[in-house]
C-alpha cells in the first residue's frame, strides 16, 4: 500500500511539475513573442530542407546539367528509328532508350529547379557539348538523320554505342564523387542500364 500511494504522489508531483513547466514557457512566450517567432521562423526552414532534400554538390550538379542535354539527344536519335530503320531490334532499342531517359530528364530538371539553378535549354548541346561524353557532332547528326533500312541500323547502333559509353563514365563519375542520394541511384541504374545495352548493340553490329 505505502509504495501504491508513493507512486500516485509521485505522479501528481509530476504532472504539477508539467503543467508549471507549460505556464511558465507559455507566459515567457508571451512577455517575448516576436523574438520567439522570429527564431522560430529563420531556424526551421534552414534546419528541415537539407534533412529532407538531402546536400548536394558540384559533383551532382556537373551530373545533372551534362546528362541533361546527354539525354536529349539520345531521345533526338531515338527519334529518328521508326520512319527509318529496318531492324525491328533497333526500333525496340529505341523506344527502351526514350522510356528510360524522358523520365530522368525531368526527374533531373526538377532537382535542378530545387536547386535554385538554371535547367539547360533545349539547344545548349549544339555549341558546348557535342564531342564531349560520346555526344554527337552536328556532322553525325546529319548523317543519321539521311540514313534509312540497314544503313541507319548500323550507323545508330555505333554512334549510340559511343553515346552510351560517355553516359556511363558521368554516371561512374557520379557515384565516386556525388552527394545526394538520389543523383547517385540514378547513376547506377544508368550504368546497368546503358552497359546491357552497348553489348545488346555489339551482338547486333555482330550479327550483321
Amino acid at each position: 500500500m505505502n509504495s501504491k500511494r508513493f507512486l500516485v504522489r509521485g505522479t501528481a508531483a509530476v504532472a504539477a511539475a508539467g503543467v508549471t513547466a507549460l505556464v511558465l514557457a507559455a507566459c515567457g512566450g508571451n512577455g517575448d513573442s516576436s523574438a520567439g517567432h522570429d527564431g522560430h521562423t529563420t531556424k526551421s526552414p534552414s534546419a528541415s530542407a537539407p534533412a529532407a532534400q538531402g546536400q548536394h554538390n558540384a559533383a551532382d550538379l556537373a551530373f545533372a546539367k551534362g546528362m541533361i542535354p546527354h539525354h536529349r539527344q539520345a531521345v533526338e536519335m531515338a527519334d529518328l528509328a521508326p520512319s527509318r530503320a529496318e531492324s525491328a531490334e533497333v526500333k525496340k532499342l529505341t523506344a527502351a532508350i526514350k522510356d528510360a531517359q524522358d523520365p530522368e530528364i525531368q526527374t533531373m530538371s526538377g532537382w535542378l529547379t530545387s536547386w535554385g539553378e538554371e535547367v539547360p535549354a533545349e539547344g545548349a548541346m549544339d555549341h558546348s557539348m557535342h564531342g564531349t561524353g560520346g555526344m554527337m557532332t552536328a556532322e553525325e547528326m546529319d548523317q543519321l538523320k539521311n540514313s534509312s533500312g540497314k544503313a541507319f541500323d548500323t550507323a545508330f547502333m555505333k554512334m549510340m554505342i559511343k553515346h552510351h559509353e560517355g553516359a556511363v563514365a558521368m554516371a561512374k563519375t557520379e557515384q565516386a564523387e556525388g552527394a545526394y542520394e538520389p543523383a547517385k541511384k540514378m547513376a547506377g541504374e544508368i550504368i546497368t542500364s546503358q552497359t546491357a545495352e552497348i553489348t545488346q548493340m555489339n551482338k547486333l553490329l555482330g550479327a550483321n
